[in-house]
């Protein structure tokens, strides 16, 4: 039974990937605001700007972007990657870490959810997680696909909505949010320090992806 699970969802993935290349009507959804607004103040994180080079960038085929390195006394750190898509229709499709880190050389070692607490409305909701690890080196991921007013913690989910959303509301934008920190003491410290700056994020980015 396990065999003709995976080939229904392989066969449902393709078949939602055919749909959303075959639909044709037009679409234009930029982002709320550009990201070059993004603040580089986070409650008391201190941001630091990045850029990705370009041929990150034009394998990402993202339209707006933030990438940037935040720091909080005494030595906490979180780098912050947001990249927001106005369509998806043309094959500029999300691209989840499980696919791009171990291409980066960090294996993956462990896959995960945590439940995050939205501050303004006090609604739980999950994000996906990854323990990575290159030489004696750990860090902890959380990420999720902001996309058209969800946040959904799985790539299969992500592209049952896309295809859903391209044929009954004409939207293919969407968003990608991930964090990252170096596991210095515990896993679980980490993920607390990637949840508490996760809170301090999450009412930021309605001012940026459209919902």
């Amino acid at each position: 039974m396990s065999w003709i699970r995976l080939i229904l969802v392989v066969a449902l993935l393709a078949a939602a990937h055919g749909v959303v290349m075959l639909t044709s009507r037009t679409e234009d959804m930029p982002p709320v605001r550009s990201f070059n607004d993004f603040p580089d103040r986070i409650g008391p994180w201190q941001g630091k700007r990045g850029a990705l080079d370009d041929e990150i960038f034009n394998v990402l085929g993202v339209e707006d972007y933030v990438l940037s390195d935040f720091t909080r006394p005494p030595d906490r750190f979180v780098n912050l990657y947001i990249g927001f898509y106005q369509s998806q229709r043309k094959g500029d499709l999300i691209h989840s870490p499980r696919n791009c880190m171990p291409g980066a050389g960090w294996n993956i070692v462990e896959t995960g959810r945590e439940i995050l607490t939205d501050s303004e409305t006090g609604q739980p909701y999950k994000v996906a997680s990854l323990v990575l690890k290159r030489g004696d080196q750990y860090q902890m991921v959380l990420y999720w696909f902001h996309s058209r007013g969800r946040i959904i913690a799985s790539e299969y989910m992500q592209k049952i909505w896309l295809v859903t959303d391209a044929i009954f509301r004409n939207r293919t934008d969407g968003s990608f949010v991930r964090l990252i920190t170096p596991v210095k003491n515990s896993r679980q410290q980490a993920v607390l320090l990637l949840k508490e700056f996760a809170g301090q994020l999450k009412p930021l980015l309605d001012n940026y992806i459209p919902s």
